[in-house]
């Protein structure tokens, strides 16, 4: 086990601790507990253990549980990973009991200071979540059970999750009404939790990038920073209407490099095997921005062990990226290239952008859309590009400060951008 391991599993109980006290923080709060601990809670309001010592034996029973979802292959495969979740459970059950002490003295005494814990607690425990997502070291029990349940029935890692979160609540709800004669432990805070933190770890997360080099093994920096070799490739991001497919072409022409725009749908297709008119319907598109986050970011886990078809189908375009850059020089066009290829040396990226009207006389004249819908067309396609965007790559689209070039195609030619783009594609060829 290298120093960057052991770094890594360091940051790993650093978030078990966090997100306990984040648990506890809610609690305090008096507003209800987080789902994934409303079970404990309600069983340590009416028994003489404590919360953290449910929690471990809660979780011992999903490690239990998940035997009977996995096959003899699986367990031997992933045998470390299973067996690492008993002392994760036992540490983190300690570190929700030394949480709760430490905040012994937080009782909120009315509703407003009752929020307030609430949305600290959130903002902790996300802030927890989204550093163990960056360690991707090991996996909680209860997580790993959706994981399990997941991979056997072929379902969405999110729905999975949210599934036994629910569970969870009935459970917590049934105990409540059988033990204590109403529902206690289960209130607006817990909603409000479920809601989110998922969002929150959604914002916080790219700023974890101060890890970066200090969890990663160097020849793996190096890597990432030598596969474009000699290539050159030029990533075009662009607003719908400001022409950046037609640049693409016009660059294609004069440099004599391949453009990659439509020719994604099929290698991505072959790639994922997701179907064509799936990737034709939802490319570059998140359904339900906020939606993903709760579903998908709500977890302990990284976008590689989420099982959504969007996911899936982002993976698989980022690494047909890297390999056309690996393999060539080239024109790409959006599929987030310009954050997939962040780290490769010689990359020109681009931003093309214009004002409404030049964008929807485009659409008409150029891309023959009727007017009424080139109107409607062009805010929901931006609309779904940016979220797309900043929902997998965590940075904001169209920001100048992620470009080499922002260019205004309503008040400059194609062709000028075209020549201007050539230069600079001429210089670093040089």
């Amino acid at each position: 086990m290298n120093k960057y391991t052991i770094r890594r599993y360091l940051l790993f109980i650093i978030s078990l601790f966090i997100n306990a006290f984040g648990i506890a923080f809610i609690t305090k709060a008096f507003l209800g507990t987080s789902p994934i601990t409303s079970v404990t809670y309600v069983l340590s309001m009416f028994t003489p253990f404590t919360m953290g010592i449910w929690t471990i034996l809660l979780n011992l029973l999903f490690v239990i549980l998940e035997l009977f979802f996995m096959t003899r292959k699986d367990l031997k495969s992933d045998w470390k990973m299973y067996l690492l979740q008993i002392p994760i459970a036992c540490c983190f059950g300690l570190f929700i009991d030394f949480s709760m002490f430490m905040l012994s003295w937080l009782n909120p005494s009315t509703y407003i200071t009752q929020i307030i814990g609430l949305i600290v607690g959130c903002i902790i425990l996300a802030i927890g979540i989204a550093l163990e997502v960056k360690a991707n070291v090991a996996m909680m029990a209860g997580e790993y059970l959706v994981n399990v349940i997941t991979r056997r029935f072929h379902k969405e890692f999110g729905y999975v999750k949210l599934g036994l979160d629910v569970t969870l609540l009935l459970t917590a709800c049934i105990l409540s009404l059988l033990f204590m004669s109403g529902i206690h432990g289960v209130r607006e805070g817990t909603v409000v939790a479920a809601l989110a933190v998922g969002p929150i770890v959604h914002f916080i997360s790219p700023y974890y990038h101060i890890f970066d080099r200090w969890i990663t093994y160097p020849t793996q920096q190096i890597e990432q920073t030598s596969r474009s070799g000699k290539n050159i490739v030029i990533t075009i991001a662009r607003e719908f209407g400001s022409g950046g497919h037609l640049l693409g072409e016009m660059l294609s022409k004069e440099l004599g490099i391949h453009l990659y725009d439509k020719e994604f749908i099929n290698m991505a297709a072959k790639e994922s095997g997701i179907d064509e008119q799936y990737i034709i319907k939802n490319e570059q598109s998140i359904p339900s921005f906020w939606l993903k986050c709760i579903l998908s970011k709500n977890s302990e886990r990284p976008l590689e062990d989420s099982l959504s078809a969007d996911d899936v189908l982002f993976l698989a375009e980022s690494r047909i990226v890297q390999k056309l850059a690996a393999k060539e020089s080239c024109i790409i066009i959006g599929r987030c290239a310009d954050f997939v290829l962040k780290d490769y040396p010689n990359i020109i990226k681009i931003f093309c952008y214009s004002d409404f009207q030049s964008a929807l006389s485009r659409c008409v004249t150029q891309y023959g859309i009727a007017r009424e819908q080139a109107e409607e067309a062009i805010h929901r396609i931006n609309r779904n590009r940016i979220h797309h965007y900043e929902y997998y790559t965590g940075k904001k689209w169209g920001d100048p400060h992620h470009y080499n070039l922002m260019l205004n195609t309503g008040s400059i030619k194609l062709e000028t951008a075209c020549r201007l783009i050539g230069e600079i594609y001429r210089d670093m060829n040089k």
